[in-house]
């Protein structure tokens, strides 16, 4: 569970310091097709569904190949 943590915090550093670094790499996400955005007024509701079901089979896929027994 330790060695999980760790790798899980690593990860999150990395992505945070790219997410602040280099902004551009994700760009993509809030616009890929099933993603929803609905304005009125001034008001916006945001649901990404296609970004999070493409990050939810990356993280399976990571998943599966290293982590399975």
């Amino acid at each position: 569970m330790g060695k999980i943590m760790i790798v899980a915090g690593l990860t999150l550093v990395v992505l945070g310091a790219a997410w602040t670094w280099a902004p551009w790499l994700f760009g993509w996400f809030g616009k890929l097709p099933g993603d929803l955005r609905f304005q009125r007024g001034n008001g916006t509701v945001f649901i990404p569904l296609g970004s999070m079901l493409l990050i939810s089979l990356a993280l399976n896929l990571i998943y599966y190949l290293f982590l399975r027994r």
